[in-house]
């Protein structure tokens, strides 16, 4: 392969256009900037028009074909009518266009007035019509939730229960890990297996088990409920094991000459090298339990212990789903967990690489 020119242009712009020794762009260099917007508008595309439609009416919602943008239909006040009339750019059989309002729809017909000359109704197929608009901005969304349905209550047990099963999964894994990594005795690849044999079990499998267990306990509808249970992941161990594995054993040899505990060498050793993989684990396991639905779904029935995600379901009616508020805070909901990952992802492809997950 042809070598880049030789002083390259480091700047975004400079990569972008950057050539080879002859000057031009190969065929493979056009394939890949093809590929690399493909997948960032395949990945971006749908949180951009969530972010955008979460800004939007009601009925902007509603509105077929939709629009990316958060536009509003345009409505004025008429003489003789109570109520604000939508506005509307009509185009006659004579091909003049004009701005009416219209009064009402029935069928492929509708009812129009000149705002300026109201006492006129004019009739005009729906098709020669077009919905005057304007970028309208519905703050409402984000502003209303809070007042009315206990959003911030929701949003404080989802944080609790995130970060509070976040710290016990780590604890919890990490020191299983430990074991499993550190320690040599017979049956260590057995008990592996039999924890990573634990993923084959359908989640749906266990639900009653568990809330048998729970109700045993007395935690229902509380948030212990949705923290213990699933702290201790197949997941988090294999990925842990693995990465202490890469551990020397010599350095753990040295510190139990010098006369360190286990829970030192765990503690101030092991963990503080583990670094990478468990602020992997951390990831997941903000990802697992902020977005967890079901399992709070079972064990919480009283909405002043809700979670996030079972509050959201409060915007859902029997017959009508408010979507604007739903989208709204689902923007909301997302923003914990693209915090934790802006802080920790530079960790991802370390921990991950040399954990051995694929």
């Amino acid at each position: 392969m042809a070598d880049v020119a030789a002083t390259p242009n480091r700047t975004l712009g400079g990569i972008l256009t950057a050539t080879r020794g002859n000057g031009r762009l190969h065929w493979t260099d056009v394939f890949t900037y093809v590929y690399l917007v493909l997948g960032v508008a395949l990945m971006f595309g749908p949180v951009v028009w969530l972010v955008l439609s979460s800004f939007k009416t009601q009925a902007g919602l509603q509105e077929f074909p939709p629009t990316l943008l958060p536009l509003g239909q345009i409505e004025v006040q008429v003489e003789g009518y109570d109520q604000p009339l939508p506005l509307f750019e009509v185009t006659f059989d004579d091909g003049t266009v004009r701005e009416m309002a219209q009064v009402r729809r029935i069928g492929i017909v509708s009812q129009m007035v000149d705002p300026d000359e109201p006492g006129e109704t004019v009739q005009v197929p729906i098709d020669q019509r077009e919905p005057v608009r304007e970028m309208r901005i519905a703050w409402e969304n984000y502003t209303k939730p809070l007042e009315t349905f206990n959003f911030l209550t929701y949003l404080n047990n989802s944080v609790i229960v995130t970060a509070a099963a976040t710290l016990i999964t780590l604890l919890i894994n990490s020191m299983a890990a430990y074991g499993l990594a550190i320690y040599e005795f017979k049956g260590r690849n057995a008990v592996m297996l039999f924890v990573i044999g634990t993923l084959m079990i359908p989640i749906t499998i266990i639900l009653v088990p568990t809330y048998l267990v729970v109700t045993q306990l007395g935690m229902v509808n509380t948030l212990w409920a949705v923290i213990i249970p699933g702290c201790a992941t197949p997941t988090g161990v294999f990925l842990l094991r693995q990465y202490m594995l890469t551990i020397p054993r010599d350095l753990i040899e040295a510190a139990r000459m010098d006369k360190a505990s286990e829970w030192q060498i765990y503690w101030r050793i092991v963990l503080p090298l583990s670094l990478p993989a468990i602020a992997v684990l951390a990831i997941f396991s903000v990802m697992w339990r902020w977005n967890d639905f079901l399992w709070p779904l079972i064990v919480l029935n009283r909405s002043e212990v809700y979670t996030l995600q079972i509050g959201l379901n409060a915007f859902q009616g029997e017959l009508n789903v408010q979507w604007h508020f739903v989208l709204a805070m689902t923007v909301v909901a997302l923003i914990p967990v693209t915090i934790v990952f802006a802080f920790l992802q530079r960790f991802i492809t370390t921990g991950i690489a040399s954990s051995g997950m694929k």
